[in-house]
């Protein structure tokens, strides 16, 4: 699996970032870079900006916003803006829980953009974009910052064994004609041609032109779209990155395919289900391991010509899987989703390019070793990307502890072909939220990396909406949250 970065542009290019992407380092503290600010400040208002959206994502899987015009992008830069800890503990219907460490109406943070992420968007003239971090009062990283939780498991990676992780998403979305419908009415979808028909890209060749346009045009660098299975199904994969900015290409990409989609006249949803007799949309997340340049996830002597070390810390992923559920199909909605013979990876086992497995590794080809990797399966876009690229290091880091500790439950079982739905004996993964955040919380190692004010928030959430959709039917679950994602 290879990697990029965001292309260098022009200064006072329109349409652009404003300057390479870098890896993700330390946190951006108020304060950080105040003449670089002031300058990326100069060239938006050059561009034609007005404003810029600052995002970060809670831990109901929603991208919240706070915006500051073009010219107060430097003071937001030096002293951050200002925003409630609460929306740690709303939930999906933007109804508030509280947690041990969060709730109420008390505290105030600072969300501070990371310019190095700052993004002109094509699909929204006059706006810019940039992720934030989330600091206390006294500029101090505040605990429970999803993002700031990635950064930390991805540095634990680097400074423990070495290894820089290469990640990236892939974005499902369906599209309806008009706004999303209600309970008993039925999609007005943009498409009908078959799953994967040329028919549907010829209907809908200028939507998906515009998709195309817009994400070139911001730097992001498309691997491949196309139409999906589902009726008005569509999926666009970009290239990889560091973990951190994996987490914020989800976002970017998300919001883009929904400006460009309002602008066709269609309604873009990225929820597990739209309609839960039909397929749901995926949020798979690839992953590779390397080191000095070197792809870990191929020249071995371990399975598919895995190395020790990305068997370690897939055997990590696999030993937690029912756990990261929690994190990485966050919803009761997700589980509607999440069902056999689907491709929906509702088993907890790996194979071999088996789109039915939980995990599926990606050997890559002998020529292009770089291309090896392993694609999670059971997640989805109603999960945080920051929490789940977090959660599945600390997962993959906790295998190679015990790699290095000399355990032997760092190799992964035998690997599955075929549906493993079809008699084969192999392990599901929880069937509901309530299964999956009883394994949450027994997760010492989601709980030790997390910390306690974010995994408490997390799982005060992911309750909060198990008792807001008791005794609600599929199709209520599907229509109460369609929208929202």
């Amino acid at each position: 699996m290879g990697t990029t970065r965001r292309t260098p542009v022009s200064e006072a290019a329109a349409g652009t970032t404003t300057g390479t992407a870098q890896p993700a380092g330390g946190c951006h503290a108020p304060g950080h870079g105040r003449e670089r600010a002031r300058a990326a400040a100069a060239r938006l208002a050059h561009a034609g900006v007005h404003g810029t959206a600052l995002t970060w994502v809670d831990n109901a899987g929603l991208t919240r916003v706070k915006a500051v015009p073009a010219d107060k992008l430097a003071q937001a830069a030096a002293t951050g803006v200002g925003m409630s800890p609460c929306f740690d503990v709303y939930l999906v219907d933007d109804s508030m829980t509280a947690s041990e460490y969060i709730g109420g109406p008390d505290g105030d943070l600072r969300l501070v953009p990371d310019l190095d992420r700052l993004t002109v968007l094509f699909a929204q003239p006059g706006w810019s974009w940039a992720p934030v971090d989330r600091h206390e009062q006294d500029g101090t990283p505040y605990a429970a910052c999803q993002r700031g939780f990635a950064r930390r498991m991805a540095a634990r990676a680097a400074a423990e064994h070495g290894i820089e992780l290469r990640m990236g998403f892939e974005t499902e979305w369906v599209a309806v004609r008009g706004p999303l419908p209600e309970a008993e009415s039925e999609p007005a979808y943009p498409t009908t041609g078959p799953a994967y028909g040329m028919a549907r890209l010829v209907e809908n060749t200028d939507y998906l032109r515009d998709v195309l346009a817009a994400l070139s045009a911001q730097g992001v660098e498309v691997l491949q779209i196309h139409p999906e299975y589902a009726a008005g199904q569509f999926e666009v994969s970009v290239a990889p990155s560091d973990p951190v900015g994996a987490a914020d290409l989800a976002v970017l990409v998300r919001e883009t395919v929904r400006a460009v989609s309002l602008r066709h006249g269609l309604t873009a949803s990225f929820a597990p289900v739209v309609d839960p007799a039909g397929v749901g949309n995926g949020g798979h997340l690839h992953l590779s391991l390397w080191r000095d340049g070197r792809n870990l996830c191929a020249g071995g002597e371990g399975p598919f010509g895995m190395t020790r070390e990305c068997e370690a810390f897939l055997a990590g992923v696999l030993r937690e899987l029912p756990a990261l559920l929690a994190l990485g199909a966050p919803s009761p909605a997700s589980y509607l989703r999440l069902r056999p013979s689907r491709w929906a990876g509702a088993f907890r086992c790996w194979g071999l390019e088996n789109r039915e497995a939980a995990l599926r590794f990606v050997a890559g080809r002998a020529a292009a070793p770089g291309g090896a990797n392993a694609e999670l399966k059971c997640v989805d876009a109603a999960a945080n990307p920051y929490l789940l690229v977090g959660g599945v290091l600390a997962a993959g880091l906790a295998g190679l502890a015990g790699l290095a500790a000399g355990d032997r439950d760092t190799r992964l079982p035998a690997p599955v072909s075929g549906d493993p739905a079809l008699g084969r004996d192999q392990p599901g993964l929880p069937g509901s939220l309530d299964a999956a955040l009883e394994r949450f919380e027994r997760s010492g190692v989601l709980r030790e990396a997390l910390g306690g004010p974010l995994f408490d928030a997390v799982r005060a959430v992911r309750a909060g909406e198990i008792a807001l959709f008791e005794g609600a039917s599929e199709r209520e679950i599907a229509a109460a949250t369609r929208g929202r994602y």
